[in-house]
């Protein structure tokens, strides 16, 4: 005969080696999704590379040419790239982890595993993306004989930021869209507006310094600006208490996504 033991806590051990102990189905939901993302493509994974290299010529073209937005020597499609790329990785991300859930229903309703997984997997198929569309970069920085500076070596903890954005935000947007499906519409709104307030087409400089303070309330004017810190050095400007509160965010958006993601779970599979 069996004993079962009722023990207060067991139950959240339980869950963090549980998603150790399913590792393989997030390798697996990964892969798949890269599979699905670019199956019967004629370009392929090309894509990674021609949505920013077409979102930077825009760009470049509105708040450079038209716009006339100073670019602090820098070539302005390097400067816009740089800003472009932890964009596509978080804006990617949020879309992709915000419809997780929903489109994995049928998953979920039958078997039990634990729901991070999915959520955490479609981050990790957009930061392969990333990894793909940085090739664009390495390319340009060296048509422009643009060398990087010894801050690249802080380049690794910026990445670290803003997939912990995407990964908190991530879990916040797939866990509302299971109870509440007007989140589809309303995350497209967020990416697109989130472009133009973010300094992705111009640098953090140019926002008037009362304001700046506010407008760094956004974590990612502290992750682009750092981005392109690393990558373009002293030539791009970078506002330090940005970067504080990129990290303190960020921090907040984890543990606050892990708390409600954990505390609708268990409800998933009867709404869904």
């Amino acid at each position: 005969m069996t004993e079962l033991v009722i023990e207060a806590g067991r139950t959240e051990r339980e869950y963090w080696r549980d998603l150790w102990r399913y590792r393989e189905l997030f390798y697996f939901l990964a892969w798949r999704d890269l599979l699905v993302r670019y199956k019967q493509t004629f370009v392929g994974v090309g894509w990674s590379l021609i949505r920013p290299m077409l979102t930077m010529l825009v760009l470049t073209v509105v708040f450079g040419k038209l716009g006339k937005m100073p670019s602090g020597g820098m070539p302005y499609p390097l400067l816009v790239l740089c800003g472009m790329l932890p964009w596509q990785f978080f804006s990617g991300a949020m879309s992709e982890s915000g419809n997780s859930l929903v489109s994995n229903s049928n998953l979920i309703s039958k078997v039990y595993f634990p729901r991070l997984v999915i959520t955490a997997s479609s981050v990790i198929t957009s930061f392969v993306d990333f990894l793909i569309s940085a090739i664009f970069l390495v390319v340009l920085m060296l048509w422009y004989h643009s060398k990087p500076p010894a801050g690249v070596l802080f380049l690794p903890f910026f990445v670290l930021l803003v997939f912990g954005a995407a990964l908190g935000v991530g879990m916040w947007i797939s866990a509302l869209m299971v109870e509440y499906r007007d989140f589809r519409f309303i995350v497209p709104f967020l990416v697109q507006f989130g472009l133009y307030v973010s300094p992705v087409g111009f640098q953090t400089s140019i926002v008037p310094e009362r304001f700046r303070a506010l407008y760094a309330l956004n974590p990612m004017v502290g992750i682009i600006d750092g981005f392109r810190w690393c990558l373009l050095g002293s030539r791009s400007s970078i506002y330090l208490p940005g970067v504080a509160f990129a990290l303190i965010e960020v921090i907040l958006l984890i543990a606050s996504g892990l708390w409600y993601f954990r505390k609708t779970e268990r409800t998933f599979a009867d709404v869904i």
